[in-house]
């Protein structure tokens, strides 16, 4: 009997939309330049306070939300390639999933720090540049404009593909239960925690992460005095 079952929380469906907004304009900004980085710069903010939403939503919030949920273990990527899932292994993120969540956020990540002590010499200078070498901002400018941007993009596409393949080989719909939260699922598994005070505690994550953002990018300020 199939049971439908809340699995991705409100802050997680709003981090995800929010995060796929905000590194498509990275992206666009970046290759139109001149003008609109200080839209790349803005968005590059943006995408750091989710990012460390994120990460702490990652261990506290819904039980499909957190990492150990879905955490790629040989034992789980085992069962899934052999085609011995268990309920739990695909409920939320499956497997290779996730290990395209974690390819990204890691991806994300070292672009956003390569982003703050990145200086093309031209329309953009991060934030913290001054606190590192000139040889440091040279390699984190490379990384930033070539490899960084290149894997992102490769990312975005293979996300992209991935659901479109689940979406017409295999008839699973991943972008409607990311929209409303609930899976129709043939097996029962816990449901996600998605009440009043879970999206209070998310707002004070989400506040948590934005101070430290703040923090991160004042840290130059001293040094340019």
């Amino acid at each position: 009997m199939m049971k439908t079952t809340r699995i991705w929380d409100l802050p997680t469906r709003i981090f995800h939309w929010l995060l796929a907004a905000a590194v498509i304009g990275l992206v666009i900004s970046g290759k139109v330049g001149g003008n609109a980085m200080t839209w790349h710069i803005r968005l590059g903010y943006v995408v750091f306070a989710l990012l460390v939403f994120r990460v702490i939503w990652g261990l506290v919030g819904g039980h499909w939300s957190r990492f150990t949920s879905f955490f790629p273990t040989p034992a789980r990527l085992g069962r899934y390639l052999r085609g011995k899932a268990l309920a739990q292994d695909t409920a939320g993120h499956t497997p290779l999933g996730a290990l395209s969540v974690f390819a990204m956020l890691l991806v994300l990540g070292a672009q956003v720090g390569t982003g703050l002590i990145s200086d093309d010499e031209i329309a953009f200078s991060g934030p913290l540049t001054a606190l590192v070498s000139g040889d440091t901002v040279n390699l984190a400018t490379g990384y930033h404009k070539d490899w960084g941007q290149l894997l992102v993009i490769a990312l975005i596409v293979l996300h992209i593909v991935a659901v479109l393949i689940y979406w017409v080989a295999k008839k699973n719909n991943l972008i409607k239960p990311m929209l409303g939260g609930d899976k129709t699922l043939a097996a029962e598994v816990v449901a996600t925690r998605d009440s009043a005070k879970t999206r209070w505690l998310a707002l004070v994550v989400l506040l948590a992460a934005i101070a430290i953002v703040y923090t991160v990018v004042g840290l130059a300020s001293p040094a340019l005095n």
